[in-house]
């Protein structure tokens, strides 16, 4: 099973991003969509797969939070 996670564009260089994922910051490709600073990205193996809306981006960082918490 393959798990796409958002997290937020902080910095951008290139067709790089560094994304803050709750707290940890990780250099991700942005070859395949245009965020911009501040935007939320969905991000799997290393590449950002799509720009998100911010409600849609915390509602799904709510529900990976909620599934650690059932470990």
């Amino acid at each position: 099973m393959c798990i796409a996670i958002p997290g937020r564009v902080v910095e951008l260089s290139g067709t790089t991003a560094k994304v803050d994922f709750n707290g940890n910051t990780v250099n991700v490709n942005t070859g395949l969509v245009e965020p911009e600073v501040g935007q939320y990205v969905l991000v799997h193996a290393g590449c950002a797969i799509e720009v998100m809306e911010k409600d849609k981006a915390q509602e799904l960082i709510d529900l990976f939070s909620e599934l650690e918490e059932l470990q």
